[in-house]
């Protein structure tokens, strides 16, 4: 656990989606889970009334354990909470707005395996939570802030379980699809993970007259995101051809990112999406300021394809939130990552993969094409990705060799392509991309570069 870089001596937990690591043990341990349901009650609390937060989680099975911790932790300070269930991260970002929450809290690892959890935050407002507000929550843990504060009798939170939220988040989703559209007469095959969203994808779908076929919709607590779901789609490829379906949905464990697989079973990822949804943007006037946000992990081919309708890129860090960030600063609605996270600002405040399917479903329906046709106006350049399991996460710029290595395979690409290595932010790795005119090569300098990290960190 690395130690924050703001003047503090406390550990961080907060990564750049909010606090994960393997269940049961630290920082997703029940007594460290209970202490951040503390700090989160304590800074909601503003105003004389009653106040209420909205606790949602996806399927795995320590969700039980850390949604008990979490909502102890809440009603400990004087707050209400309202349990949801397995619910999509962007259904908890809806309900906190829509129930007027004072904040919201997802419980999830997203698309990491089932033994991992996390947890993240939004304000009343819909939106994770700002940097500050997660240093403030530290503070308040490692502080012990809270210690003294503790109250009693009548002002010790309640909790209920709110029965109908699968209802009014899918009916949400379904406002989202133009009205004067149907998904009748198309066949679709979805996988959802045996995530959060296994049952409420299908049933959006359905609702809107489609024919669909649905995968990964039985959750066992343990099969979350295992060769299924937007990490995994060689299921839903197959399924696609099977059945002879229009298009193919993959989500990840909680829901909010997309991957889809056209009609002859080509994966389709989000830097291709967010290219056909940018043109539909434009021909209908949509896209505010002409602008799309993206992050550095995207395809120098989006730019140049979007460069065609005189739209702007500007990118980001990884990360959904900074992309969001991004838009709300300078008023840009139209966001997203190549990893499929897809943010429609008009109609949500962070990226959800169902809403995102939906709308590429209403451009479908509107152009009455294939998939496969409308994405050919997406040239990727060859892209190679690479993670490299490390033991420790030390600054890129202090390890020479590493360093070194980047920057001769920079020398080699020159101008026809470009190097970006990072460290994950939820997991123990580095993240390399290359991008050239050449696949073979590299590849080869992709694994160069991994190598001097193995050497340097492994």
């Amino acid at each position: 656990m690395n130690a924050a870089n703001d003047g503090s001596s406390h550990p961080r937990l907060f990564g750049t989606d909010g606090v994960r690591g393997v269940a049961n043990v630290f920082p997703m341990t029940a007594e460290l889970v209970m202490q951040l349901g503390r700090a989160l009650g304590y800074i909601c609390r503003a105003g004389p009334h009653r106040h209420r937060v909205v606790i949602g989680k996806d399927t795995r099975l320590s969700g039980y354990m850390i949604e008990n911790a979490l909502a102890s932790g809440i009603m400990s300070m004087g707050v209400d909470v309202e349990l949801v269930g397995p619910l999509p991260t962007p259904a908890i970002a809806n309900l906190t707005t829509s129930m007027r929450a004072d904040a919201g809290a997802v419980i999830s690892a997203s698309h990491n395996p089932y033994e991992d959890n996390g947890i993240k935050f939004f304000g009343r407002d819909g939106y994770k939570l700002p940097d500050e507000l997660e240093r403030k929550i530290e503070t308040l843990i490692f502080e012990k802030s809270l210690d003294s504060l503790r109250p009693t009798a009548t002002r010790v939170g309640g909790a209920v379980r709110l029965d109908d939220a699968r209802g009014r988040y899918v009916v949400f989703l379904k406002n989202t699809f133009p009205r004067e559209l149907t998904l009748e007469g198309l066949k679709l095959v979805i996988d959802c993970a045996n995530g959060a969203a296994y049952r409420v994808a299908p049933t959006v779908l359905e609702e809107l007259g489609a024919d669909v076929i649905s995968l990964g919709v039985e959750p066992d607590g343990k099969n979350i995101n295992a060769k299924c779901g937007a990490l995994h789609p060689e299921a839903l490829q197959k399924a696609v051809l099977k059945h002879k379906a229009h298009l193919g949905i993959a989500l990840d464990g909680d829901a909010d990112r997309l991957i889809v697989v056209d009609e002859k079973g080509q994966v389709v990822d989000g830097d291709a999406i967010m290219t056909i949804c940018t043109q539909e943007l434009v021909a209908r006037n949509a896209l505010k300021k002409k602008t799309l946000v993206t992050t550095v992990m995207s395809n120098i081919g989006l730019e140049r394809a979007v460069s065609e309708w005189g739209v702007k890129v500007v990118r980001t860090a990884v990360g959904d939130r900074y992309v969001v960030e991004e838009m709300r600063k300078h008023g840009y609605v139209f966001g997203g990552e190549q990893s499929g996270h897809l943010v429609f600002l008009d109609h949500a405040t962070t990226g959800d993969g169902t809403l995102a399917a939906l709308q590429v479903l209403a451009l479908m329906v509107r152009a009455q094409r294939p998939l496969s046709e409308l994405t050919t106006i997406f040239k990727p350049v060859p892209q190679v990705l690479l993670n490299v399991i490390v033991k420790e996460k030390r600054d890129l710029a202090h390890l020479p060799e590493v360093t070194k290595t980047i920057g001769q395979v920079e020398k080699k690409l020159g101008r026809e392509g470009r190097v970006f290595v990072r460290y994950s932010g939820t997991e123990p790795k580095v993240r390399v991309l290359v991008e050239g005119t050449d696949a073979k090569r590299i590849k080869h300098y992709a694994e160069e570069i991994g190598g001097a990290l193995k050497a340097a960190l492994g």
